[in-house]
């Protein structure tokens, strides 16, 4: 066979799609690139959200910080508070109340049952037992305790929430009380061309959601839900405690333009009449609710019909002849 033909022979061969080129093996390794980007990309970060990887973490940390500080010459005393209040701040990754519990009391029971305890809170001043509580209100302002504190939106539970909500391509997006930016996360997913933005009453919370949320595209703003401006959003996401929803409810008949969707996720608005009500992966109720709202009077007065008028035929009976 001629050169020239075999020549030509393996460059259509290299044109069709099950060629092994180089062009084709980059294309086809590029899923997989990226795959690997975003898990580097997630770091620590995704080890963190694990249990009990959370726990091992939080305690490891704090016994590392109370060692270092020790070896610096620090008091006893000093040290065991800093390590505790390091421990401490890794309950923000918890999901639920006792996980948080066990995050939070893990080092300092260690701590007492290796017999540094004693010692190291025997000379502790009495003004040093209210630190955890100013730890504590720097995470959760009083303003804030009749909200949710930290309710993180699991992984996947938004992802159907697009088919049932469309939005049009840029429209805003805001998560009231977003904490750590998960439900900003799901958003994302569900919501690939929108304008996320989440606010945070609490400045710490604020603080690391900004750093969690760079993946997702939104800005996390360091200010109270209840302030902020929903004029102009396509879409309010809240997961909130069941207390909390009557004045979400009555912000967003106030505030939002028609059209808008308001989601709560797990607790319905008793005020409204659901659109439409989902299911997530883990068994949870999404609720969803269109501008101009409708409650459950009006849904059942705009589903009740009206009989149809029946016309009474004329008596029967002699004409008068007109004169």
């Amino acid at each position: 066979m001629p050169r020239a033909t075999l020549s030509a022979l393996r460059t259509g061969l290299g044109a069709l799609p099950f060629a092994t080129t180089a062009a084709n093996e980059a294309r086809l390794d590029a899923p997989r690139d990226a795959a690997r980007a975003k898990a580097a990309r997630a770091g620590w970060l995704g080890l963190a959200a694990r249990w009990p990887l959370q726990a091992l973490l939080a305690w490891g940390s704090a016994w590392l910080g109370f060692a270092a500080l020790k070896a610096c010459g620090a008091p006893l005393a000093v040290a065991a508070c800093a390590a505790t209040a390091l421990g401490a701040l890794w309950m923000l990754f918890a999901a639920t109340a006792t996980r948080r519990a066990i995050v939070a009391l893990g080092f300092p029971l260690s701590l007492l049952a290796s017999g540094l305890g004693a010692a190291a809170f025997a000379g502790l001043p009495a003004w040093a037992w209210l630190a955890p509580l100013v730890l504590l209100a720097l995470v959760y302002p009083a303003s804030t305790w009749r909200d949710a504190p930290l309710f993180p939106t699991p992984a996947g539970a938004l992802d159907a929430l697009a088919l049932h909500a469309p939005l049009e391509i840029g429209a805003r997006v805001h998560d009231a009380g977003c904490g750590l930016g998960h439900g900003l996360a799901a958003l994302r997913r569900a919501y690939p061309q929108a304008r996320l933005e989440g606010s945070e009453r609490s400045a710490p919370v604020a603080l690391l959601a900004r750093l969690f949320s760079r993946r997702a595209l939104a800005q996390v703003r360091h200010a109270d839900m209840w302030a902020c401006d929903w004029r102009g959003l396509g879409m309010v996401y809240l997961f909130q405690r069941p207390e909390s929803l009557p004045r979400a409810v009555a912000k967003a008949r106030a505030e939002l333009p028609d059209g808008a969707w308001l989601v709560s996720l797990e607790f319905p608005a008793l005020e409204l009449s659901a659109d439409k009500q989902l299911n997530t992966p883990d068994g949870r109720a999404l609720w969803l609710y269109r501008a101009p709202f409708a409650t459950p009077a009006t849904r059942a007065a705009a589903s009740f019909t009206r009989p149809a008028a029946v016309r009474m035929p004329r008596a029967s009976g002699p004409r008068r002849e007109r004169r």
